[in-house]
């Protein structure tokens, strides 16, 4: 009987790497990272640098400005900075318009405003999306089509209601017009479609009815997409100008847009440009302050993500 021995073929050997290949691949690594450094700054850095100068440049134009004397401003030669930056331009305009006042009421539209806008935006999307009931799909085609609808339209019929009712020149009768929000109705149910069932489906078996699991289950993991719609309607309602302007007549009732009108006086008057400047800068800053706190809710949603 004769036995085969079978032996292992011995395993390749690798070969020694040289100094050569060693360069051709550093070599090539490199080029790899310069050319994905490339891509990066041309197709992410270079146009957000772009579109945040084209944002930011006449904010801070028109700050700077509300800071220069009426010569700086008019100049043919550009000034970018007040030699003396000065605050009589806030000062000015702070006679000619009760700032105070106008302020007074823009804060109360806006929170009453936009509080009760989120608060339908928020129910009515529940009430889309999971519960029961005829007619929701023509409801919601309903929506889009208010979407989609200028409100410039509706402003003619608007006055003839709210003056009728004696809204002209009162805080409801400029709230109540645009109490509903397509936009935000629109964007949180389309939010809440993709929240996964088997939350809710526990909850329910926990006994918990439809205003819980909106205020303890819904409201918490949607944190991102209701601080985006906050956001908006807190900015549409601190802005808007000609609601306000056709339905209020008396100083005292008018919002900071509508207020910037009393210096209407002033055009055409070189020397008033600082002052228009410092008007428009005291309606832009709390929408400003506004955004940055709403901004970290935002960004910490998106990036940790609305399901926990």
């Amino acid at each position: 009987m004769t036995t085969t021995l079978l032996t292992e073929a011995p395993a390749p050997t690798s070969r020694p790497r040289t100094a050569a290949s060693a360069k051709a691949s550093t070599r090539h690594g490199s080029a790899l990272d310069q050319e994905s450094t490339a891509s990066l700054i041309l197709g992410g850095y270079v146009p957000l640098i772009l579109a945040t100068l084209i944002i930011a440049l006449p904010l801070i134009w028109m700050m700077l400005g509300s800071l220069k004397t009426s010569g700086e401003v008019v100049s043919r030669d550009l000034v970018w900075l007040p030699a003396s930056p000065s605050f009589d331009a806030y000062v000015t305009a702070s006679r000619q318009v009760d700032f105070p006042r106008l302020f007074l009421n823009s804060t109360l539209v806006t929170i009453v405003g936009a509080g009760i806008k989120v608060l339908l935006a928020l129910t009515t999307s529940y009430a889309l999306v999971f519960v029961r009931f005829p007619f929701k799909r023509i409801i919601f085609a309903g929506i889009l089509v208010a979407l989609m609808v200028p409100p410039q339209v509706s402003l003619l019929p608007n006055y003839v209601l709210i003056s009728g009712l004696g809204g002209a020149n009162t805080y409801w009768g400029i709230i109540l017009p645009g109490l509903g929000t397509a936009f935000g109705t629109f964007l949180l149910r389309q939010h809440f479609l993709s929240l996964p069932a088997e939350i809710l489906e526990a909850a329910e078996l926990d006994g918990a009815g439809h205003l819980r699991r909106l205020v303890q289950i819904i409201i918490p993991i949607s944190t991102p997409t209701i601080a985006t719609v906050s956001l908006v309607t807190i900015v549409n309602e601190w802005n808007d100008y000609i609601w306000p302007l056709i339905i209020t007549t008396d100083d005292q009732m008018m919002t900071l847009p509508v207020g910037l009108t009393l210096l209407k006086n002033l055009e055409g008057d070189p020397s008033s440009y600082p002052i228009l400047m410092a008007g428009a800068v005291v309606v832009i800053l709390p929408v400003l302050i506004v955004f940055m706190f709403l901004q970290r809710y935002i960004v910490a949603g998106l990036t940790q993500g609305a399901v926990r």
